[in-house]
């Protein structure tokens, strides 16, 4: 089963994402930063990423730098309540796969993390980024 790395540093959000991800049958490992996420990635696979923008320490912005410096391919979804056009062309610019407004409604998300993996199609609309 796909493993999809949730990095928010809002609790409640990890739970509500990681609960979603669970009865949807993907495995789902929750990160309250950037910095715990990357630490993870050493030595865990992940098939997919959902960041938010604003966190504490490294930035999702700054995680995006950072994976593309590093050549990680991974699909990114970003997820955010941020309206900034300008930090959402910088995020898609980075390699981010989508960009979906906070909240998301259930298959919107679902149908983005399907699209991120190859297995299906997005939902029209603000999120994709081809």
């Amino acid at each position: 089963m796909p493993t999809v790395a949730i990095i928010d540093d809002d609790e409640a959000v990890r739970e509500a994402l990681g609960d979603l991800l669970h009865v949807s049958g993907l495995i789902c490992r929750c990160f309250a930063t950037a910095g715990a996420f990357l630490a993870a990635l050493r030595t865990t696979h992940f098939d997919c990423i959902v960041t938010d923008v604003r966190m504490e320490g490294m930035s999702g912005i700054e995680l995006l730098e950072r994976l593309q410096k590093d050549r990680c391919d991974l699909p990114i979804i970003v997820l955010s309540s941020i309206l900034d056009q300008q930090v959402r062309a910088r995020a898609l610019g980075l390699g981010a796969h989508c960009w979906l407004s906070k909240p998301v409604g259930d298959k919107r998300l679902l149908d983005a993390l399907s699209a991120a993996m190859g297995s299906g199609s997005v939902a029209a609309g603000e999120g994709h980024s081809s």
